[in-house]
């Protein structure tokens, strides 16, 4: 592993965050591999293929607008062509009806791939979610 690599990883990750946190899922498509897999918190599932995980992306932009976003403790780490990605977030957004607080660890694993890292698996540990409102007045 070399410093370089370390920061292309960290850029492909940012990159992802950039793409939801602005509203264009879509160009998350360059860095993440067609059969990506998302496993949902507590392994209760999963959705695979980057067609799914854009939509997921599409859907919580439509449906949820981010009040505060933070990122610490960034982790990264390359084995091979392997590349393991994990932060802390803390985040609050509201949806139509609610305000909810957002706590946990975003897990990223990526593979090298004619050099280029590309998302292959997702989670999110210990994930903790707190209303914080439940009627909002529109």
């Amino acid at each position: 592993m070399n410093h370089d690599d370390e920061s292309r990883l960290h850029e492909a990750m940012a990159a992802i965050n950039r793409a939801w946190r602005e509203n264009r899922p879509s160009d998350m498509r360059a860095y993440l591999h067609p059969h990506v897999t998302l496993v949902f918190p507590g392994f209760k599932g999963t959705a695979k293929g980057i067609d799914a995980m854009i939509e997921g992306f599409e859907e919580w932009c439509a449906n949820a607008r981010v009040i505060t976003y933070d990122e610490s403790d960034e982790q990264v780490h390359i084995v091979g062509n392997v590349g393991f990605v994990s932060y802390r977030f803390d985040m609050s957004y509201e949806r139509a009806a609610y305000r909810e607080r957002s706590t946990g660890r975003d897990i990223w694993v990526f593979e090298l791939i004619d050099k280029k890292w590309l998302a292959v698996w997702r989670t999110m540990a210990d994930l903790k979610e707190e209303r914080t409102t439940t009627e909002l007045t529109v």
